[in-house]
């Protein structure tokens, strides 16, 4: 399986003034802007880390998700939550030939933890012997203010952290691993849970 991010995040989505706040940077001095740099370099490394240990993705974008078989025959659970639409849905043979998958013969399910691809039949279509499928999907919360308030403050403070301690320990502090731990994905049974 290879999941693949088809855009990122622009630095206009990036929350570099409520940063400014939190830190309580002084305003209204003529280089005030001379920061914004390294602000959105640990924005995005917390974002990162975050998503990274919530399977959440909080600011949206596309993702390209490549599997070479179905872990069930009539259902997938997509690798990150939450999605938004599935785009599209293609098998790729051997060779590199592309088919595109008729809607008709798949659903989203939407879910905040495990979203799924669902057949409208019994199975999803097959995928071509030493070939895959692929599944295009946009996922996240949507803009900085749709991401959830506990999220929002988690990647704060894991972003000051960074900012302030510019080495780094490397660990999660306990308060940041605190609140994203409703929003991780309880695996039970080896995954294999629907």
């Amino acid at each position: 399986m290879m999941l693949n991010e088809l855009s990122a995040v622009p630095d206009g989505a990036l929350p570099v003034e409520e940063f400014k706040e939190h830190l309580r940077l002084g305003s209204g001095f003529a280089d005030g802007a001379v920061q914004d740099g390294l602000i959105r370099t640990h924005l995005r490394a917390a974002i990162a880390a975050v998503e990274a240990r919530t399977a959440k993705v909080l600011l949206q974008r596309t993702f390209d998700w490549d599997v070479t078989e179905w872990r069930e025959a009539d259902c997938q659970a997509l690798p990150l939550a939450p999605v938004a639409e599935v785009s599209a849905v293609v098998t790729v043979d051997r060779l590199g030939e592309e088919r595109v998958v008729s809607p008709e013969r798949w659903r989203l399910v939407r879910d905040m933890h495990r979203p799924k691809l669902l057949a409208t039949g019994f199975v999803l279509p097959m995928i071509p012997t030493r070939g895959r499928v692929r599944i295009s999907f946009l996922a996240g919360f949507g803009g900085w203010s749709d991401v959830p308030a506990d999220l929002q403050q988690a990647v704060m403070m894991l972003a000051a952290q960074y900012y302030e301690d510019r080495v780094g320990s490397g660990a999660m502090p306990a308060a940041v691993a605190a609140l994203v731990e409703r929003w991780r994905t309880v695996r039970t049974f080896g995954g294999m849970g629907r």
